[in-house]
């Protein structure tokens, strides 16, 4: 069966590109204007994380998942005889094969290669000393503990659904995604094999939009740092700093200008095909602050 390699990059719709470019350049992510578009990017690696294009209002564009190279072929097949329209490009983000999900979201099949991380070279002084596991010695972790955080990769998305389970059931069959976990009628988690926890999935919500997304920082002082230069920037509303439970990573999230989520995240749990998914009676952190409570509203206006 087809399955997709992983998460490539999202794109938005925004009333101002300048705004846009403000908030993820605060983040600690690179910026750039292409053409009509600015792209958002994490140091050291060459592959566009975000696509931020001008529009009367916020909305998510479009997410773009990467495939084996050389299989659009093979792709288009599937998708046909799965009877799936496939469409023209858009202008801003041409390549690739185009297709809508059964609840209109817009997705981009390409066969661009993943592109490598960078590593974050921790030193001594940045390792961590756990009980009797004592790996940092005669080093002061406090004095380099102040590093702005520059997220390495995005990691995952999660976006709203009016029905979780043919989400879930959609993305499954469509493009070969599989469950990790769920915690019933708040959330379903998907992977694209081994690898992270998750990639992609579907918080419950009147009409689709773009829940969150989120991006690997190296460390929980990176999260915390990124939650103060946030706050100092001028966007403090936020939810953090925690553990989550599905996952297991720790989080801080910041709400953005337009009204989505955008998480520092850190320590995700890794799985293998080994992995057997569950449904959880659980909340969504083991420890955190109160979550707010427009956590999971979808601030989107309906589409016409």
């Amino acid at each position: 069966m087809l399955r997709v390699r992983g998460l490539l990059h999202y794109g938005l719709q925004v009333p101002s590109l300048d705004t846009g470019e403000g908030f993820y350049s605060a983040f600690g992510l690179e910026t750039a204007e292409r053409g009509n578009a600015v792209v958002v990017r994490c140091d050291g690696r060459d592959q566009d994380q975000t696509v931020l294009m001008e529009g009367p209002a916020k909305r998510l564009h479009h997410v773009a998942f990467a495939v084996e190279q050389g299989s659009l072929r093979e792709w288009q097949r599937h998708l046909e005889g799965a009877g799936i329209k496939l469409l023209d490009a858009p202008a801003e983000v041409p390549g690739g094969l185009w297709l809508r999900d059964h609840e209109g979201n817009l997705l981009n099949l390409r066969d661009d290669a993943v592109a490598a991380w960078r590593d974050f070279g921790t030193t001594d002084a940045h390792e961590a000393n756990f009980g009797d596991r004592i790996r940092r010695v005669d080093q002061a972790r406090w004095l380099n503990a102040n590093e702005k955080p520059r997220p390495r990769r995005l990691g995952h998305m999660l976006i709203f659904s009016t029905d979780l389970d043919a989400s879930e059931a959609f993305y499954a069959r469509t493009l070969g995604l599989q469950l990790s976990d769920r915690i019933r009628s708040i959330a379903t988690f998907m992977n694209s094999g081994p690898g992270d926890h998750h990639v992609f999935g579907f918080v419950p919500g009147t009409h689709p939009g773009l829940h969150h997304s989120s991006w690997e920082v190296a460390d929980i002082d990176q999260i915390a740092m990124g939650a103060q230069t946030m706050a100092a920037a001028g966007h403090a509303n936020g939810w953090g700093l925690g553990r989550h439970t599905l996952g297991s990573n720790f989080f801080h999230y910041i709400k953005d200008p337009w009204g989505s989520w955008i998480e520092y995240s850190s320590d995700m749990d890794c799985i293998t095909e080994n992995w057997k998914a569950n449904d959880w009676d659980c909340p969504p952190a083991v420890w955190s602050p109160e979550m707010p409570a427009d956590f999971i509203v979808n601030q989107e206006d309906k589409p016409a």
